[in-house]
């Protein structure tokens, strides 16, 4: 048994993601690039309600989704140091 990389559900060694929908958003996430300069404006110098209202802008401005776009800069942020825990919606 084979693992789908974006949902780590257990598959078949023959397909490579559970559903169209994991295939989708792990490529979708490895497409995002949240430049270093964004991560730390809005971490050091934006209030939690600042830094989501920029997020958003963020994800609009390049389309992507919403979700996936703060699960990646939760990460980058663990990375950084600018947070120690990843949150569930942050």
């Amino acid at each position: 048994m084979s693992h789908c990389p974006f949902c780590k559900k257990k598959i078949a060694m023959s397909k490579a993601f559970c559903s169209r929908s994991c295939k989708e958003n792990y490529f979708q996430l490895i497409a995002i690039q949240v430049p270093k300069p964004f991560l730390k404006r809005i971490f050091v110098f934006c209030t939690p309600e600042q830094r989501d209202v920029e997020i958003e802008n963020f994800a609009s401005r390049h389309g992507w989704r919403l979700d996936l776009l703060k699960n990646k800069i939760a990460e980058l942020a663990i990375d950084a140091g600018y947070t120690k825990e990843m949150k569930a919606n942050s």
